[in-house]
C-alpha cells in the first residue's frame, strides 16, 4: 500500500470515528402530527366548537336537500297529468332548487374548511410549543414529523399530548 492509499484510508477510518462519536451524542426524536391532531383535547374542543358553530347551517342544508327529494317525488308523480308549460314550469324550479343546494353546499363546505384550517392551526402551534417544551427538557437535538419508519423508543408524542391535555402552554 502506498503512501495516499494510507493517508486516505486514515482519513476514512478518522472521519468515521468522528461521525460515530458525533452521532453517539446527537438526539432525535418524532412526533405523531395525526395523533395530536385526533387524540389531544384542544384537537376534540376545537372539533367540537366546529360541530357548534356549523351544526345550524348543516340541518338547513340537510332540510333543503330533503324538501328538493319530495319535490322531486311529486313531480314524477304529477308529470303524467300536467300540461306541457306546467311541466316546464315545475322542472325550471327543480333546477333552480337543486343549483340553490348545490351552491349553498359548496359555500358551506369552504367555510367549513377554513375554519376547520385556522382551528388545526391553533392546535398545531400549541402542539409545537409542546414539541419544544420536551425538546428542550430532554436534550433533543432534532424532532421529525413525517418519517416512513421510527423506533418507538423516539417516539415522543404521548409526552407532548400529556402536555397539550394537561392545558401547559
Amino acid at each position: 500500500m502506498n503512501t495516499s492509499q494510507r493517508r486516505w484510508l486514515v482519513t476514512v477510518l478518522l472521519a468515521g470515528c468522528a461521525f460515530s462519536a458525533i452521532a453517539q451524542d446527537f438526539k432525535v426524536g418524532y412526533i405523531n402530527t395525526q395523533t395530536i391532531t385526533t387524540q389531544s383535547n384542544p384537537a376534540k374542543a376545537a372539533q367540537t366548537k366546529l360541530e357548534q358553530e356549523f351544526s345550524k347551517r348543516q340541518k338547513e342544508l340537510n332540510d333543503q336537500q330533503a324538501a328538493l327529494k319530495v319535490f322531486g317525488e311529486k313531480f314524477d308523480r304529477d308529470a303524467p297529468t300536467l300540461s306541457e308549460s306546467q311541466r316546464i314550469a315545475r322542472q325550471k324550479e327543480g333546477a333552480e332548487m337543486s343549483r340553490d343546494l348545490q351552491r349553498r353546499q359548496r359555500e358551506f363546505q369552504e367555510d367549513l374548511n377554513g375554519r376547520r384550517n385556522e382551528e388545526l392551526q391553533q392546535v398545531l402551534d400549541r402542539a409545537t410549543k409542546a414539541v419544544k417544551q420536551v425538546a428542550d427538557a430532554e436534550k433533543y437535538d432534532m424532532v421529525l414529523q413525517e418519517v416512513v419508519f421510527v423506533n418507538t423508543k423516539h417516539d415522543i408524542t404521548e409526552k407532548v399530548l400529556k402536555i397539550l391535555n394537561s392545558g401547559s402552554k
